[in-house]
């Protein structure tokens, strides 16, 4: 029985179960079979972009890359098991794909900007400003970046906070991108009293540089320190030495603490400047009235 409104009485009561009981064994083994291809579609796709990440993984491609490509191959796997199951359902699949085409250029102005985000993940792949595990400061976030999909960015600041940004917005500022070198100057600012001897303070800081083991010196990159300001109330020197970009902030950490450390060794030889304001009082004798004589 196919189901069929051509020859349809709608003055006879029995048409109507007649057109129900076409239906349901026209609609039903359409339904059941979209809804199996459904699941085994999605179930081969995912089957697939599995295996596309383990040959990448094996492979040793750019986490970078891989994660860009296997994202892309979700949707398209994705979409054309969608395709597939509305073509079952009565919709053919040029209807479906020109229905699709005419939506799309409907919601185009919509949608501008995902597509922008889309073309901005491209120059990301392609120009490379950054990539996964990468540390960045993006939009004022910093942090490492953890994936770059199709239309965003992740970057995972200290604390374990995840930021989504745009892709678009992660390429139309500036991009600080701390992991592209492999070494870094440590740039550490300390301040001491003006009475305090400058040479016996750069000696010290200089062995405190020296002796740490993530220091990386040489006649390229020597340890420096150098008078950088003179404020209000300190004489601000600026120690500068180089190290790994991996041991950056470990380093950075174990001289903050060091130094501390060592001025207090001093005796009073090095210290630490800290705000202070000198108040001076005037006292003026009042005049004496001539009614108080």
């Amino acid at each position: 029985m196919e189901f069929n409104l051509q020859d349809f009485d709608y003055t006879n009561i029995a048409s109507y179960y007649d057109i129900l009981i076409a239906f349901w064994i026209s609609f039903v083994p359409k339904f059941v079979w979209a809804i199996l291809v459904l699941m085994i579609g999605f179930k081969v796709a995912n089957m697939i972009w599995n295996a596309v990440e383990r040959y990448f993984a094996k492979a040793q491609f750019d986490p970078t890359v891989e994660r860009f490509v296997v994202n892309i191959l979700k949707v398209a796997l994705k979409v054309m098991v969608v395709v597939a199951v509305v073509g079952i359902l009565w919709v053919q699949t040029s209807s479906f794909v020109a229905l699709f085409a005419a939506a799309g250029f409907a919601l185009g102005g919509a949608l501008s900007g995902t597509l922008w985000h889309f073309a901005s993940g491209i120059v990301i792949l392609w120009f490379r400003p950054f990539k996964i595990w990468d540390l960045v400061e993006i939009q004022w976030h910093t942090g490492t970046v953890i994936d770059i999909s199709i239309f965003s960015t992740k970057i995972q600041t200290v604390d374990t906070t995840v930021v989504i940004v745009p892709n678009s917005d992660a390429i139309g500022g500036s991009i600080v991108n701390y992991s592209m070198k492999d070494e870094r100057q440590i740039d550490m600012l300390v301040g001491i009293w003006y009475s305090d001897d400058i040479d016996y303070a750069r000696e010290v800081l200089t062995r405190i540089a020296s002796e740490n083991d993530k220091a990386i010196i040489n006649e390229d990159k020597p340890v420096k320190v150098i008078v950088k300001e003179l404020w209000d109330n300190a004489v601000t020197l600026a120690l500068r030495v180089w190290t790994t970009t991996d041991d950056y902030w470990a380093m950075k950490w174990e001289l903050v603490e060091t130094v501390k450390k060592e001025f207090d060794k001093t005796k009073w030889k090095l210290n630490f400047p800290f705000p202070q304001r000198d108040v001076h009082h005037y006292y003026e004798t009042a005049p004496i009235s001539p009614s108080s004589k």
